[in-house]
């Protein structure tokens, strides 16, 4: 009885850490992708004068964050490349795939050399380092969010496919904490001369790591029991489109207010006059909230019906964002930033907690990589990648502080009306 006992636990235990090695080779991943984002968008200032420098401080700011737009343009090219290729040739190749161009993009970043040295070259080479961290970025969330999710049992990938937004919230927490702590410790020079670059060196240590385990992981089961997508791009395109639409519809508030999050911390030194490093602190309490928020209303998500959860969410956002703006402005103080960004953090992490697993579930198995990869980075690449750039224009054109607030209310009305519409033409609960 005592062997049979010892047996029984012993493969209890070898089925937990068979459940969580597929689900932490995800997210280490995740985690890098997302750690690279905020950093670039967080040091963006910084970034502007080393590689940017112009006369006037605005263009310099601008063309960065156009840079880090204009690289979110070939997500899809990725999204359609490596989507089909885990479609067609398995979730775990394209993961090792992603991860090694990820890494040789924040590798090219960590050592290049400033405009100073090498002149126009240093632009072009952060412009080529981004493209390909974003080619890397297009294939990540559809590849992982479904390798973790057919790991795992039904009951549970609701849950489950919350931990890969949750690994999102993580990979800001770390990119603040080195913003934060930098920004506070090293003068302007020391911040221009070496210490932006820190945060990179350091994504450089996680690459192998989640490139290790990848390696070492098992196909997902749903996969090896599936036939192989034929020609997945061409049916997603051509037969899926509705489905398509819909994905990326229900992305955008989630999308919109994540970048708008990354650039508080221009906003706030740009146009609130707050020390950037309150910026950081801002994104640091919005990244926590991310983290833990996010696996709570996953768990709930996974016995509550999905879409009343994103509706409330995204009809909160749609009422309380303008006034909280327009407060933020009138009281310009860390306090008051941390507030508002907060906010945005909580309302968001209730909305995209169900999310991903909301997403996967709009497509079949044999398109569901390329479904996934493709709705989410035009989605991104359309409402997010470009939303401090639009930010910032909007600024500029309206001479309103409160234009971010317009942008984030118009993304909220967007994904109400996506919802609506998976719900009564797909019976998505």
């Amino acid at each position: 009885m005592t062997n049979l006992s010892a047996t029984i636990d012993h493969a209890e235990g070898h089925e937990i850490r068979s459940f969580w090695k597929p689900i932490t080779a995800s997210l280490v991943g995740n985690t890098l992708e997302w750690f690279d984002l905020s950093v670039y968008a967080y040091f963006a200032l910084t970034i502007s004068h080393v590689f940017f420098p112009a006369a006037n401080p605005t263009l310099s700011l601008f063309l960065a964050f156009a840079t880090f737009g204009i690289s979110f343009l070939i997500r899809p090219l990725g999204a359609a490349v490596i989507g089909s290729y885990a479609d067609t040739h398995g979730r775990k190749k394209a993961l090792s795939l992603s991860i090694i161009l990820m890494v040789a993009g924040t590798l090219m970043i960590a050592v290049m050399p400033n405009y100073a040295a090498i002149g126009v070259l240093a632009p072009i080479g952060i412009l080529l380092a981004r493209l390909i961290q974003g080619f890397s970025a297009g294939g990540e969330f559809g590849s992982s969010t479904a390798f973790m999710m057919e790991h795992s049992p039904k009951s549970t990938r609701t849950f489950v496919a919350s931990l890969q937004f949750a690994s999102q919230g993580f990979g800001v927490v770390l990119a603040s904490i080195f913003g934060y702590v930098l920004t506070s410790n090293l003068t302007e020079q020391q911040m221009l001369d070496w210490g932006w670059r820190t945060p990179f060196i350091f994504g450089l240590l996680l690459g192998p790591v989640g490139y290790l385990i990848r390696r070492t992981v098992d196909e997902s089961p749903d996969f090896k029991e599936s036939e192989p997508g034929n020609k997945p791009l061409r049916e997603v395109v051509v037969s899926q489109k509705t489905l398509l639409l819909i994905a990326m519809g229900t992305l955008v508030v989630s999308t919109a207010s994540n970048f708008i999050i990354k650039y508080m911390p221009s906003y706030a030194a740009t146009t609130l006059h707050i020390p950037q490093s309150s910026g950081f602190l801002a994104t640091l309490t919005g990244g926590l909230l991310l983290t833990f928020v996010t696996p709570i209303v996953g768990y709930l998500a996974g016995k509550i019906n999905r879409v009343k959860i994103m509706l409330s969410a995204a009809l909160v956002y749609a009422v309380a964002i303008f006034p909280a703006f327009m407060w933020l402005n009138k009281t310009a103080t860390t306090t008051s930033l941390l507030v508002v960004v907060g906010l945005m953090a909580l309302i968001k992490a209730v909305y995209f907690a169900p999310l991903a697993g909301f997403m996967a579930d709009v497509f079949p198995v044999r398109t569901r990589v390329t479904g996934m990869s493709l709705s989410y980075n035009l989605g991104v690449t359309i409402f997010g990648g470009f939303a401090p750039v639009i930010a910032t224009g909007l600024i500029s054109l309206t001479g309103s502080h409160l234009a971010p607030s317009y942008y984030l209310i118009f993304a909220a009305v967007l994904s109400i009306a996506a919802l609506i519409a998976a719900n009564r033409k797909l019976g998505l609960h």
